[in-house]
């Protein structure tokens, strides 16, 4: 029948397709849609290699890149490190095949997760120039590198090495890959230099060095000799796992009761709760895992989901921790002079699907950062820049539906990215970034990652309210401090001469007419001792005595030293507070405190709050918020709109100044 026929001619045309056949033909999708992000892809991917594997061998990276031109179109990429390098007989497989890594099924945060980077990069370079990559690659043990020249068998997904050798190298160790590739080199955000300036912020402990295309070179020193914290490998967390990973597990394990599978296999899983799931589920905890029926591993999925569980461990993730942002942005946005580096903040861990992230957040303000333009947005994952798809990202979306005119940034509607002098770094690591494609440039909007994205924000939002308030207080307070002594010492000094009287005391009269409680705060440091010595003093010019408690909330992780006078407490979580008992009208009340191990930049203002006062009499210092719980559950709460505060009525102090002149 012609039916039949029909179906016998389509079979015949019906074959496998291979995974390097399938992105071959859809190369958009590893992110080669174009020339220009091209070039950039193969450059990220040879570098998020080389990051990854010096890590894992405990090296603090030293990675150098190479654009160099060839030809009109043609460009000859090279990356550089001085990582573990790699074994001989996975140099090939490793460079000449899509979907093969170390990486894709560990738990644990690493930047390279799907198998397609630097392999894809090594296809794209084929397919543009026909010509292969050379690869050479060097470990601790061997004398001698052993250097290759491969293409990729697209039909087979396998590597064809077109030559191999073994060559001198004056390197302990390491690896290098030249990749040939046609694309196009450009400036601006969106390229290898900007990527490379991102790269060297979030990872502090590398040291770069980029050779463009023009012979310029650029370094991006190492700002720390401290290795990021090594990620555990976990199992995975039943709240996270689906119905047909749940049975395929079942299949493969070697556990032979249903109770012993839950508790090798998954992670916060006990003894007794395995036997509380199973009962949950209606199943013998004897039960052998790989007889369960379809119905009875849906009951047993529905169970686990319910049940109730810790939360995932946090070892398998490595964020870049508060200190660590700033000295990072320090370190590469220097030249910028900004006027103030926001206390970063580093949520708490928490849970999507299983998987633990954790959210981080920093803020640049002022200086030499444009005041008329949209603010910059810096977009990480794991410590990867994000350079493409900014539109379409979830950490972009987060920073839009912040209400920034809240906090001291222009922003129309309360919707959108805000205009003003700053930066935000947006950071989000995990075991498994949720992106939205292949091209791993944007975030997907997963309802528990944008929560707390929001929440990040918000709090870093208020620290930088507080300096840019904390900052107009002391500019109106410090011309109205200084305009009175000038003007009250002329007038007591021509009225005294009138009626013939000395000159009278001006203290008094200048504390009523000032009326606040002014906390100054002074830091000196010490270059060879890296120490930085703090001295916070509350002056007194208000007509009475005062008390308050003053507060200071260090970075996490640093500890004080030589606190003077005693506190009348001192946290683990960097909090200190003093009580001060009374200052007297006119007096003046100072604490002192040391940090060591720091560089200077990396400390240049204390976050100092009071308590015990009208926090309305007080210049320099925030009132303490709620019960001194800083970190999440007083910035948690939605924020009512400021209520707009009424305008002074300004004083032409300078025609006061001319009268006087005059008399």
């Amino acid at each position: 029948m012609p039916s039949t026929s029909i179906a016998e001619e389509l079979a015949k045309k019906q074959r496998e397709i291979s995974v390097s056949e399938f992105f071959e033909r859809n190369k958009q999708i590893l992110g080669y849609d174009s020339p220009t992000k091209a070039l950039l892809t193969a450059v990220k991917e040879g570098v998020e290699n080389s990051l990854d594997a010096c890590e894992e061998a405990e090296i603090l990276p030293d990675v150098l890149v190479e654009v160099n031109k060839v030809d009109k179109d043609e460009f000859l990429v090279v990356v550089e490190d001085n990582g573990p390098g790699i074994v001989k007989k996975q140099v090939p497989n490793v460079f000449g095949r899509l979907l093969y890594g170390s990486r894709f099924h560990a738990r644990r945060e690493s930047r390279g997760q799907m198998g397609l980077g630097i392999s894809g990069a090594v296809m794209y370079g084929q397919l543009t120039t026909g010509k292969p990559a050379r690869i050479r690659s060097k470990t601790a043990e061997d004398d001698v590198a052993y250097q290759i020249e491969l293409i990729l068998d697209t039909k087979k997904n396998r590597p064809n090495i077109i030559s191999e050798d073994f060559v001198i190298w004056e390197k302990a160790h390491g690896t290098r890959v030249e990749i040939p590739l046609n694309g196009r080199y450009v400036g601006g955000k969106q390229s290898i230099s900007e990527y490379l300036k991102a790269t060297a912020i979030v990872n502090p402990h590398a040291r770069i060095t980029y050779k463009a295309p023009d012979g310029e070179v650029a370094v991006y020193e190492r700002a720390t000799e401290d290795l990021p914290p090594k990620t555990n490998e976990i199992p995975p967390h039943p709240h996270g796992i689906e119905l047909g990973s749940l049975m395929q597990m079942m299949k493969e394990t070697k556990s032979h009761k249903l109770s012993a599978f839950l508790g090798e296999e998954f992670t916060r899983v006990s003894s007794r709760v395995a036997k509380e799931i199973c009962v949950a589920a209606g199943l013998d905890p004897e039960t052998k895992p790989r007889s369960l029926t379809l119905e009875q591993s849906k009951a047993l999925q529905e169970a686990m989901q319910s049940t109730k569980l810790m939360a995932p461990p946090t070892d398998c993730l490595s964020p870049i921790g508060e200190r660590l942002i700033k000295r990072g942005l320090k370190n590469v946005l220097g030249n910028l002079r900004p006027e103030f580096y926001a206390p970063p903040v580093t949520r708490d861990p928490a849970v999507y699907a299983g998987n633990p992230f954790q959210v981080e957040i920093g803020i640049v303000y002022g200086g030499d950062l444009p005041p008329d333009q949209p603010i910059e947005v810096l977009r990480f994952a794991n410590r990867v820049p994000l350079l493409y798809q900014a539109g379409g990202c979830a950490l972009t979306h987060a920073v839009s539906t912040v209400d920034w005119r809240r906090y001291g940034l222009e922003q129309r509607s309360g919707q959108g990215i805000p205009f003003g002098p700053a930066i935000i770094l947006v950071h989000l690591c995990s075991t498994k970034i949720p992106f939205a494609s292949e091209a791993k440039e944007a975030v997907a909007p997963i309802e528990d990652i944008t929560t707390e994205l929001d929440l990040a924000l918000k709090e870093c939002g208020r620290r930088l309210k507080t300096h840019l308030t904390k900052k107009t207080h002391r500019a109106k307070t410090k011309e109205k401090f200084e305009i009175v002594q000038l003007i009250l010492p002329r007038i007591a000094d021509k009225s005294a001469k009138i009626v013939n009287k000395k000159v009278p005391a001006l203290d008094a009269t200048i504390t009523k007419i000032m009326g606040v409680v002014w906390v100054d705060e002074g830091i000196a440091y010490d270059e060879k001792q890296k120490r930085h010595t703090v001295t916070i003093t509350a002056h007194n010019f208000t007509a009475a005595g005062k008390k308050l408690n003053l507060h200071v909330l260090l970075p996490r992780g640093i500890e004080p030293k030589s606190i003077e006078p005693k506190p009348s407490e001192l946290r683990e979580d960097g909090k200190i507070t003093w009580e001060l008992k009374r200052i007297d009208s006119v007096a003046k009340s100072s604490v002192s405190f040391a940090l060591e191990g720091l560089d200077e930049a990396e400390y240049d203002e204390s976050e100092i709050y009071v308590s015990g006062i009208n926090p309305g009499l007080v210049i320099g210092a925030e009132p303490l918020p709620g019960d001194w719980e800083l970190n999440y559950a007083e910035f948690e709460a939605e924020e009512a709109p400021a209520a707009e505060a009424e305008e002074e009525g300004e004083i032409d102090y300078d025609e006061t100044e001319e009268n006087l002149d005059d008399d």
